[in-house]
């Protein structure tokens, strides 16, 4: 093993867009997932997860080390993501556990239901709920952001959390966990992603909130706010030169890659690592230290 795997990992990305909802496929390089330095342990050996945004970026690596660990995994999408959500499933299956693909759009209450239902009926159970998926758009003035702009960014990353949530709750039982993804942007702001952080923000609201009402039933709720990591919501929500800076402010010199990011969602979905945790916002910011 190298004594230090970060000297590895791309720096500065060339500058680049694509079209949303975007593609890992497409991007340049392409974000980092297999996490070879991983090894499983049979932390959720027998488990079934289902993550929102599966198909690519910190949900793929969250599948893939799931699965190394022992457990299956239902993977939703957006039906334009469908190949990368085929490349998650064999990742997935490689690891020798099952992997089923279920596309649709968490802004639906009625997706959402059917999400869990097929889930449960297809891999048997439901363990682990992992809500992930997410919508941002940066504008530089807030006089810019339009209704249907707010609405959806809303709609996609606290309303289809609620809604996964309330969908899995009667088929989770004690020992369950429900993992949600925040952003370092949901303490701190961001004046170009006004919308985008203030989801962030209730989501970690929302997060401890629910912690405090599923105590008694023995299910816990935590949250990963991760800094700048290189996933497909930057090449389709910033300018190419931005896109081209993401990660440059951070003591690494570089966007962390979602392999560096999926064992914090392990360790909040495996109760040998923290059954006496639950209501936390876990940061993962490149090696910044700042208060959360």
């Amino acid at each position: 093993m190298q004594r230090w795997q970060t000297e590895n990992r791309p720096k500065s990305p060339p500058p680049q867009t694509q079209p949303k909802p975007g593609l890992d496929s497409e991007m340049t390089p392409e974000p980092r997932y297999q996490a070879p330095l991983y090894k499983g342990a049979e932390k959720l050996e027998g488990k079934v997860a289902l993550i929102t945004g599966g198909d690519s970026g910190i949900g793929r690596a969250i599948a893939i080390l799931y699965a190394r660990e022992g457990a299956d995994v239902a993977i939703v999408y957006l039906p334009p993501e469908q190949s990368d959500a085929e490349t998650a499933a064999r990742a997935v299956e490689k690891e020798g556990r099952k992997s089923l693909l279920l596309p649709g759009d968490v802004t639906s209450r009625e997706f959402c239901q059917s999400a869990v239902d097929k889930t449960v009926n297809t891999l048997g159970r439901l363990d682990i709920l992992v809500n992930n998926a997410a919508y941002q758009q940066t504008t530089k003035d807030f006089a810019d952001i339009s209704d249907e702009q707010w609405d959806l960014t809303f709609r996609t990353n606290i309303s289809g959390y609620f809604y996964m949530a309330q969908a899995a709750l009667p088929h989770l039982k004690p020992g369950a966990a429900i993992i949600n993804c925040g952003s370092i942007t949901g303490f701190e702001g961001s004046k170009t992603l006004v919308d985008y952080a203030s989801t962030k923000g209730a989501i970690h609201a929302f997060t401890k909130s629910l912690a405090q009402n599923l105590a008694e039933k023995g299910i816990r709720v935590n949250c990963v706010a991760p800094g700048p990591i290189w996933t497909p919501l930057q090449p389709v929500s910033k300018p190419a030169e931005q896109v081209a800076e993401h990660g440059e402010d951070t003591p690494l010199k570089r966007p962390g890659q979602p392999e560096e990011v999926a064992p914090a969602f392990v360790f909040f979905a495996s109760e040998a690592d923290s059954s006496y945790i639950s209501g936390e916002v876990l940061t993962v910011l490149g090696w910044e230290t700042r208060a959360a």
